[in-house]
Parts: C-alpha cells; sequence; structure tokens
C-alpha cells in the first residue's frame, strides 16, 4: 500500500515510524516531513497546507491511503478534497472538524446535545463579554474560537487579566483571525487528561489515554504551550471512568455528528477534566495530539496502517480485536527552544544524538528540526525533539526518558524536568 503522511511535527514523525512498521507499507511519502522522518518515509517538499498540490501528488503517485496529522489542513478542507479525487483519507472533512476549529461550535454541540462541559457564552463585542466576566467572577477561562496552535486559551485568576485577554483576542492582537469571537466558560477545577477514539463515520473504537503537560513551567507554572510532554496511560484511568467518557461524551459526540449532517471521521482526541471522578469536556481535537501521539505510538501493539485505513474506509467494526495496547508506561519529554513558547533563536546546533540512538523503547521523535549548510541538526521551531521511553513503571519511564536527554547536547534548548509529576505524586500517596 502507498501512504501519504501530511505534517512535519513530532506526532508526524511517531506516526511515520509507526506506519514504516507494517508489512503492507510498501511505500510511505511525508509533505513535508523533517530530517527524523527521513529514516522511515520519502519526504515530498510540499506544504501541509498546500490542498491542490497534495492532491495533484496523491494522485499522481496512486496513493492509496491519506494520513493527515495536524488540524490546519483539517479545517481548510484537504481530506474533502482528496474524497473528491477519490483517494482514502484518515482525517474529518472542513465541516467535521470545526469540533476543533471552532470551540463555539463544539460548546453548541455539547449544550444541544447534553455532553457534559463548563458553563459558557460566545462573544464578538467586548463590551458584552466584559459584561459576562463581571457577572461570572473568577477563575475564569478565555478561549479563541479558532484555531492558535494550542495558546488560544488563557485561565485567569483576576477580573483585570480576563478583561484584557478578551480585549486583546477581540482587537486580534492576540490570535488574530483566531480570536474574532471567543468562548468564555467557567473553570473546572480538577485534573486533565485526554483521550483518544477513533471513529468512521458511524462506528468508534476506543484507543486509550493520555496525560499532557501543556504550561511551559515546572509544576504547571507559565504561559500555555502546544504541550511540554506527556505520558501514556493516564494514571487516573480506570475501566469505570473510561466507561464514563464512552458512553456520556465520545458516543453521544458521533451521534450528534451524524444528526448534525456531518459524520466524524478520524480521530477524536477529547480534552477531559475529572472533577470528582466525573468526566466534563475541556475540548476536542480532529486528530492524534502532539505529543501525547508519541507515547501511544510507543505503547501500540497491532497494525497502525491497518487501524487507520479501517478508520478511513468505514471498516473499524472489522479490526475492533487488533487494537491493544503495552502495560508498560511510555512518556516522552518535549526539547524546546530556550524563549518558547514567545521568541526564540533558530538555527542553533543540536548533538549528542549518537549516544541516544538505537536503545530499546528509546525514541527521540524530530518536530521543529532542520540541517544547516554543513549537514548538522539545528532548530527550526518551537518544539524542537520528543525524548520518549517505555518503562515497567511511570518512574522508570521517566527516568530513562531523561536520561536520554541529559545526553543531548544543545545549550540553546530547555525542557521541563517534571513530565509525570502528576502520576509519581499519586503513587507516593497509594
Amino acid at each position: 500500500m502507498k501512504v501519504l503522511l501530511v505534517g512535519s511535527g513530532g506526532r508526524e514523525h511517531a506516526l511515520a515510524w509507526a506506519l514504516s512498521r507494517s508489512s503492507k507499507c510498501e511505500t510511505l511519502y511525508c509533505a513535508p516531513g523533517n530530517p527524523g522522518i527521513e529514516a522511515c518515509a520519502q519526504r515530498v517538499p510540499i506544504a501541509a497546507e498546500d490542498v491542490q498540490g497534495l492532491c495533484a501528488f496523491a494522485k499522481d503517485k496512486g496513493v492509496d491511503l491519506v494520513v493527515i496529522g495536524p488540524e490546519a489542513p483539517l479545517v481548510l478542507g484537504l481530506a474533502d478534497a482528496l474524497h473528491e479525487v477519490g483517494i482514502a483519507v484518515f482525517g474529518p472533512g472542513a465541516q467535521a472538524a470545526r469540533l476543533e476549529g471552532s470551540k463555539g461550535f463544539m460548546k453548541d454541540l455539547c449544550a444541544k446535545y447534553a455532553i457534559p462541559t463548563a458553563a459558557y457564552g460566545r462573544f464578538t463585542d467586548l463590551e458584552q463579554a466584559s459584561a459576562f466576566i463581571r457577572d461570572q467572577g473568577v477563575p475564569i477561562v478565555i478561549k479563541a474560537d479558532g484555531l492558535a496552535a494550542g495558546k488560544g486559551v488563557i485561565i485567569c485568576e483576576t477580573e483585570e487579566e480576563a478583561l484584557q485577554a478578551a480585549k486583546n483576542m477581540l482587537s486580534g492582537s492576540a490570535f488574530g483571525d483566531a480570536g474574532a469571537e471567543i468562548v468564555i466558560e467557567e473553570f473546572l477545577s480538577g485534573e486533565e487528561l485526554s483521550y483518544f477514539a477513533l471513529a468512521d463515520g458511524k462506528a468508534m473504537l476506543p484507543l486509550t489515554s493520555a496525560q499532557d503537560h501543556k504550561r511551559v513551567g515546572d509544576g504547571d507554572t507559565g504561559p500555555n504551550t502546544g504541550g511540554m510532554g506527556a505520558y501514556s496511560p493516564a494514571h487516573l484511568m480506570d475501566p469505570v471512568l473510561e466507561e464514563k467518557i464512552i458512553h456520556r461524551i465520545i458516543e453521544p459526540t458521533i451521534k450528534a455528528m451524524i444528526a448534525e449532517g456531518c459524520p466524524f471521521t478520524g480521530v477524536l482526541y477529547a480534552g477531559v477534566m475529572i472533577v470528582e471522578g466525573e468526566p466534563f469536556l475541556i475540548e476536542y481535537n480532529a486528530r492524534f495530539g502532539d505529543p501525547e501521539c508519541q507515547p501511544m505510538m510507543m505503547r501500540l501493539q497491532g497494525d497502525l496502517l491497518d487501524i487507520l485505513y479501517a478508520g478511513a474506509t468505514g471498516k473499524l467494526a472489522e479490526i475492533r480485536g487488533q487494537v491493544t495496547w503495552s502495560p508498560q508506561t511510555a512518556l516522552c519529554v518535549v526539547m524546546a527552544s530556550k524563549g518558547y513558547p514567545n521568541t526564540y533563536k533558530k538555527g542553533t546546533v543540536i548533538r549528542g544524538f549518537d549516544k541516544v540512538s538505537g536503545a530499546d523503547g528509546l525514541m527521540v521523535f524530530h518536530a521543529g528540526t532542520a540541517k544547516n549548510d554543513q549537514g548538522e541538526l539545528v532548530n527550526a521551531g518551537g518544539r524542537v525533539l520528543g525524548v520518549t521511553a517505555l518503562g515497567s513503571t511511570i518512574a522508570e519511564a521517566q527516568r530513562r526518558a531523561y536520561e536520554a536527554v541529559d545526553k543531548i547536547v544543545w545549550p540553546e534548548g530547555f525542557c521541563r524536568r517534571d513530565i509525570g509529576w502528576r502520576a509519581l505524586e499519586s503513587e507516593k500517596a497509594a
């Protein structure tokens, strides 16, 4: 089978690595890819948002399946364009991708179909938004309606902070068009986890859980980022909670999307807040998480190509028994450019890979990397590497990941030193 993977991040490297291990994968292309992906796929110099270019390439090469990694091409309608030229695609069409592309759409869907979520309001007018903030009190959460690379959510502890966040978003100074409308919602106090399931337009197949670390600093401090690390499975997850998430959130969403005339195909990634044992939907993403995908792919047992092709062709029911997970924990530490999520220097050299490559149960997934004129690996983005390790316990996975991190020589990089801390604290308490 010929497969085209779209994207260039750590998530795509993890997907490429898993897809390339399938005996059915004859040729794997990745557009545009990154230097790490070169080891398992042929890179194609087409941007992830170049819908026409990707469709033409897939048609020309006789591609059997396109797997769309990031959110932007989904919202642009890449899946719809590929369907029009008769190519199977894993990922939702533009209408279904509104689950991620518009927080307001997602919240209204929850309200209409009684899916548990935080109370909210939608605003385009600053005066009305300000009145709502004053009426609700703090803490309160301000969200840009559109895509903002994982940074469009601000948890505000003071009224002044909330009013300023609303003003910055609605004026366009914070997130451009993505903030032309905002969602303001109540702050839910609990612990968050990520839950993943596949959908093929009608059937649903549960995957697994993970826990992301969104804040830039240790102890969950500082501004939100695209994610500074993750581990899988989430320590909070047990069969009772999983059942609640599936029956109260995932299944009703899939039925709701069918009822709304835009059936969902692809991966549903639910950000779920657990409040006193009960799950509330915080957000939906219409693709695998980054960095959650990295530990998930390390744990996956089964053929990813079979699984994604079944999702793309309406045959999930036929592969239900083929998706199993290692009982081990996998943990990913993101190494980022100093200054991220704000301004940072690009083109700084990263060394030491030879000291960490090849170890069993250890992978360094590339994200914002490039090669300079001398052929050296350099940073080309904010989040740059995802050092991911398997372990029999969360503590072992964490130890192995940080041992590898410490062998990588990159003075212009940094990472959080506490990925998995909630799980470790929970283990100690037990």
